[in-house]
C-alpha cells in the first residue's frame, strides 16, 4: 500500500475513534493534528475525564485541539494546518459548512452502519435494539445533512445473537479501520466513484435517554435481551423491586436469554428458580439473571444477591 504524505486532521472522541486514529498512526499516515471534545465531568466524584482520543494523541505527541465549538476561531486554526483531508469518527460535534470547505479532498466520516440505514448518533445501539442480524460500516463524504453524504466505501458483517454493544463496537472499529486504510489512498488518487445514498431507504437512529434503560417485563424476552445488548455500556438496563414497602432500583449488569418455555404460568416480572438459575418471567419467555446490583451497592452474582435478599425470589419486578 502506498502511504500518502497528504496532511490529515483527525476529529474523534471515544473508544471507537481511538481504534481509527491508532490505525492511521501505526500505518504512518500524516496526521498533523487531532481535534477532540473538551474534558467532561463524570463518575461518582464528578471529576474531569479526558477523552480516549486525547490520551492517545498526547502519548504520541500529536498536536491536540479541544475547542468548545467549531466556531470561527477553531475554523481558522484548521485553515492554518492546511489539511488535504479531514477524517471524522465518533467526534460528537456537528461539522459546520465552513470547515467542510477547507480540505481539498473533503471531510470523510466513518459511520458504523450500512447507510442510509440508521443515520444519526447511535447506529450500533440501534442495530442491536431492533434485533438486526447484519450491520456494517460506511466511509462517506460529509455534507450539510445528517449522514446524507455520498458513499466512498461500505462493508457488512453478521451480528452474532449474543454480542453486546462493547463487543460489536470493537468489531466495527476494527472493520472500519481496515476499510479506511484501503479507501484513503484510492480517494486521494481519484480512483473512487462516490455513490449517492438512496434516501427512500433511509432510517434515523432512536435518540437514547437514560430512562430508556428501564425494562418493560411485558415485552418478550428477546426484546428485553436486545435492550440489554444495546444499552450494556450506557445507560444500562434496570428494573424496580418492592422490598418491605420500599421500592428499590436493581441494575441488571449481566443477563442472558432463556430457552423457549412451554406453558409456564407465572406473573409478568416474577422472579423464580429453575434448573439452578435465577430467572424473570417476561411477556413471552424468560430472562436469566447472572449479575445484579442494588442501586448504590456493589454488583454481585445472582447467588450472592439472593443470599442477601431472601425474599427476592417470588417477588414481581416492575
Amino acid at each position: 500500500m502506498v502511504i500518502p504524505s497528504s496532511k490529515i486532521v483527525f476529529m474523534g472522541t471515544a473508544d471507537f475513534a481511538v481504534a481509527i486514529l491508532e490505525a492511521l498512526w501505526k500505518n504512518k499516515f500524516n496526521v498533523v493534528a487531532v481535534f477532540t471534545k473538551t474534558d467532561s465531568r463524570a463518575g461518582r466524584g464528578y471529576s474531569l475525564q479526558e477523552s480516549a482520543v486525547k490520551k492517545f494523541a498526547q502519548e504520541r505527541n500529536i498536536p491536540l485541539f479541544q475547542p468548545e465549538k467549531l466556531d470561527e476561531k477553531a475554523t481558522e486554526e484548521i485553515k492554518k494546518l492546511q489539511p488535504d483531508l479531514i477524517i471524522v469518527a465518533d467526534y460528537g460535534k456537528i461539522i459546520p459548512s465552513a470547515v467542510l470547505k477547507i480540505p481539498p479532498h473533503g471531510v470523510i466520516n466513518i459511520h458504523p452502519s450500512l447507510l442510509p440505514k440508521f443515520r444519526g448518533s447511535s447506529p450500533i445501539q440501534n442495530a442491536l435494539l431492533f434485533g438486526e442480524t447484519e450491520t456494517g460500516t460506511t466511509i462517506m463524504l460529509l455534507d450539510k445533512g445528517m449522514d446524507t453524504g455520498v458513499i466512498l466505501a461500505q462493508e457488512k458483517i453478521i451480528i452474532q445473537p449474543e454480542k453486546t454493544f462493547s463487543e460489536l463496537s470493537l468489531r466495527l472499529a476494527q472493520l472500519s479501520s481496515q476499510l479506511l486504510l484501503k479507501t484513503i489512498p484510492l480517494w486521494l488518487a481519484g480512483e473512487i466513484n462516490p455513490q449517492k445514498q438512496d434516501d427512500t431507504q433511509a432510517s434515523l437512529c432512536q435518540m437514547i435517554k437514560k430512562e430508556d434503560g428501564r425494562i418493560d417485563w411485558s415485552q418478550n424476552a428477546v426484546e428485553i435481551f436486545n435492550r440489554y445488548r444495546a444499552f450494556e455500556k450506557w445507560p444500562g438496563v434496570f428494573t424496580f423491586w418492592s422490598d418491605k414497602n420500599q421500592t428499590k432500583r436493581i441494575n441488571l449488569k449481566k443477563i442472558s436469554l432463556d430457552k423457549p418455555q412451554n406453558g409456564k404460568r407465572l406473573k409478568v416480572g416474577e422472579v423464580f428458580w429453575e434448573e439452578e438459575k435465577l430467572k424473570v418471567q417476561a411477556g413471552f419467555g424468560a430472562i436469566i439473571l447472572k449479575e445484579v446490583q442494588m442501586e448504590n451497592k456493589t454488583a454481585t452474582n445472582y447467588k450472592s444477591f439472593v443470599n442477601g435478599y431472601k425474599n427476592f425470589v417470588g417477588s414481581v419486578l416492575k
